[in-house]
């Protein structure tokens, strides 16, 4: 073996004799590569063969060293170095911003020549190694959740090169997801190897059939040349899985389903009010949606401007704020244009009309036509996995959202002075008048609280959909659905035609697709109506007796 550039040229000028004494000796260095990596686990990195440094990535990792992460995260990032001339003791150095340090102690080293220097080589087999290590290296993480993740890697490479590891990993586990993972990465493992008795691959089967995912669907699926008995059991498997896996797509639609129904609930409570109390069919309340979602990029501009520490409450804020701004410019229309058309109502749904489109033209002016961002808080991201379900958290608290304000608004109405005073316009408005009730002033009120309703729909809508000038456009149809479905007025039927306009919706779409969807829940309304056509609730008062 060359000990450099001079002594290389010097054995390949030399004898017959001289070249044969180096070619043996590059030899037996190769064949001691497995003795020198259990001595030193950094030795199999440098090698030129990338099957044999894949296997010193994964020694690497699970020698315990407490450089191992350093060095194979600069591996991953193409900043590990070594000599062009293998030697026994070969070096390694990590490309740092100020020079080069040595990979084994990390003390900071002469600038070797770049002329004696190569790039440690990584390929594909190379990086699935250097996955399985950080897996293995987070293994020994005392957080539970890094853990799993690590498990859930080893997993998903499914590499029977990591069994060693992964069974090391197993035998010193306590938390009994993590070695459930664990128990499924070993299997999963040893059935990509091959190996092991049939009555072990038939119990690695069975345990890879308890988690029914895509991936383990795919894992077995991708199995070939096992015994019959196995063959047969994993055919059994994908059938289970696939079962499973429908039922759970049930539950995601029955859950987006309800989510959405949520989302129309919130949108059409406020229409159900001014509808039901006023009879005004008002085509500018999604455009009141609209201004409670650019309520909530304004106060995350504000509060971002001038008070950075209540970023993760901005939502928060953004509810009453969204209620007082179109609260008030509910009571603003019903001051100004809709008391001059009551008992008109065609006039007033052209009028109504011709507003959302003042509206929306007026918002392009101010925050202009693109979308703007309205970022979601920390605690309303990410998502929680029930078995083969995955529920998203902003749509989680949208539901509970939903529920508080449809409380809320329940509460006001019956035990609240303004929810009797409405009650009295909408069972018998002259009758409320003679008994010294202001009808215009609960007009406006009524509208003001319905209006109020509609934005802090749109901040909850601000979550899950573009804040744009169209936003009120995408709902308003729906949310007379929902109101008519449910019953003109009527709380409680709101809230039943929003989950079933929901959860139909989302069962429709799959087999139709959104445009005959729609079309499809707009012919079962048509239907609906001739054979109930006062909705599932009906309300006794001004507009079901008009």
């Amino acid at each position: 073996m060359s000990r450099g550039p001079r002594e290389g040229r010097r054995c390949r000028r030399s004898s017959p004799h001289g070249l044969f004494a180096c070619v043996l000796l590059t030899v037996l260095l190769t064949l001691s590569a497995p003795v020198r990596a259990q001595q030193e686990p950094f030795a199999n990195i440098a090698s030129m063969t990338a099957d044999v440094e894949a296997q010193g990535v994964t020694a690497l990792a699970v020698s315990g060293n407490p450089r191992a992460a350093t060095v194979i995260n600069a591996l991953r990032d193409g900043k590990l170095y070594t000599w062009k001339w293998p030697r026994p003791d070969c070096p390694l150095y990590i490309r740092t911003d100020t020079g080069f340090v040595d990979a084994r102690s990390g003390a900071p080293v002469t600038t070797p020549a770049a002329s004696n220097l190569r790039r440690v080589i990584v390929n594909d087999s190379v990086r699935a190694a250097i996955e399985i290590a950080e897996g293995a290296l987070d293994l020994s993480s005392p957080s539970s959740a890094a853990r799993l993740k690590a498990a859930e890697v080893l997993f998903q490479a499914s590499d029977p090169g990591a069994l060693a590891l992964v069974e090391k990993a197993l035998a010193k586990e306590h938390d009994a997801n993590v070695a459930r993972v664990l128990r499924q990465a070993y299997a999963a493992g040893q059935l990509k190897s091959g190996t092991g008795s049939v009555a072990e691959r038939l119990a690695a089967v069975r345990e890879l059939a308890a988690r029914p995912d895509l991936s383990t669907r795919s894992l077995l699926s991708s199995l070939q040349s096992q015994p019959p008995a196995v063959a047969a059991a994993i055919t059994t498997a994908i059938g289970a899985i696939d079962y499973k896996l429908k039922l759970w797509g049930l539950a995601e639609n029955v859950y987006y389903g309800i989510s959405l129904g949520a989302v129309l609930l919130l949108a059409a409570s406020g229409l159900a009010i001014t509808f039901g109390v006023m009879g005004v069919i008002n085509m500018a309340h999604g455009e009141i949606v609209m201004v409670g979602a650019y309520t909530t990029f304004v106060v995350q501009r504000v509060i971002a401007a001038f008070a950075p520490a209540l970023d993760q409450f901005g939502l928060l804020i953004a509810v009453p704020a969204a209620f007082v701004v179109a609260g008030a410019l509910g009571v603003l229309i019903e001051r100004t244009l809709i008391r001059f058309l009551y008992g008109r109502p065609l006039e007033t749904l052209l009028a109504t009309w011709g507003l959302s489109l003042i509206l929306q033209q007026a918002v392009r002016s101010i925050f202009g036509p693109t979308n703007q961002d309205v970022s979601s808080p920390e605690w309303m991201s990410g998502s929680i996995a029930f078995g083969g379900l995955t529920l998203t958290i902003n749509r989680l608290w949208i539901i509970l959202f939903a529920i508080l304000v449809l409380g809320a608004l329940m509460a006001v109405l019956r035990w609240g002075r303004l929810g009797r005073n409405i009650r009295a316009v909408t069972q018998n408005r002259r009758m409320a008048a003679a008994m010294g009730i202001r009808t215009p002033l609960v007009d406006a009120l009524t509208f003001g609280l319905g209006s109020g309703i509609a934005g802090m729909a749109g901040v909850a809508l601000s979550q899950i959909d573009n804040v744009s000038p169209n936003l009120g456009q995408n709902y308003i149809i729906d949310s007379f659905i929902v109101v008519v479905v449910g019953g003109v007025g009527n709380l409680w039927g709101t809230l039943f035609g929003a989950m079933i306009l929901g959860v139909v919706d989302k069962f429709v779409e799959p087999f139709f697709g959104a445009v005959l969807a729609k079309i499809a829940v707009l012919v079962f309304l048509v239907l609906f109506i001739q054979r109930r056509p006062q909705g599932l609730f009906p309300l006794k008062g001004r507009v079901a007796e008009a």
